[in-house]
């Protein structure tokens, strides 16, 4: 079994050709459910996220020698699941001509279909609520409110100001609450 002490060395380890492989293999196991549950909050849809998380990790995997530590790995790696994800709908919007709006709707519509969804009333109504938030609103909310993402490491995900991103969860909140109420 292959045991990595700190992401130092995984990252060492990861850029080194001869360990590569069997790096990439500890990387995945360490990261695979976070960057999916990432993933999924942005796509809805279970298929859609295994799609995206798969290229997620080959882009990670071709361009782990251009990672220069400027932020820690696990920031660059999510950076990289918003970006796929994101690119994801717009290209899905794009084959079925609609607007992304539209393809998170019909992503919300599909949930109660998916076997992979513990679908709920109430947890179909929240996801009908986040997807009313702007984009940026919404990924604060999930990586917040799904996944107790620190503001200090959203910050350096989303490359934003953490009063930022404490101003965009309060006002997405509200818009939830409002949301809920109104229902």
């Amino acid at each position: 079994m292959f045991f990595v002490i700190n992401e130092t060395q995984l990252l060492e380890q990861l850029q080194c050709e001869t360990q590569k492989n069997k790096a990439f293999k500890e990387l995945m196991r360490l990261y695979k459910e976070r960057l999916y549950w990432h993933i999924r909050n942005i796509v809805k849809s279970h298929e859609d996220a295994d799609d995206v998380l798969q290229n997620t990790f080959i882009k990670i995997y071709k361009n782990i020698n251009s990672f220069k530590g400027e932020s820690k790995l696990f920031s660059w790696m999510y950076r990289i699941a918003t970006n796929e994800s994101i690119t994801f709908i717009t290209k899905k919007a794009k084959q079925l001509q609609i607007s992304i709006d539209e393809v998170q709707q019909l992503a919300i519509k599909n949930l109660a279909a998916d076997t992979y969804f513990e679908s709920s009333t109430i947890q179909l109504k929240l996801q009908e609520a986040i997807a009313t938030l702007p984009k940026k609103q919404q990924l604060v909310f999930n990586m917040k409110y799904f996944q107790n993402i620190k503001y200090s490491k959203m910050s350096q995900i989303l490359e934003t100001s953490e009063g930022a991103l404490k101003a965009s969860y309060h006002i997405a909140v509200k818009k939830i609450e409002a949301y809920l109420t109104n229902y």
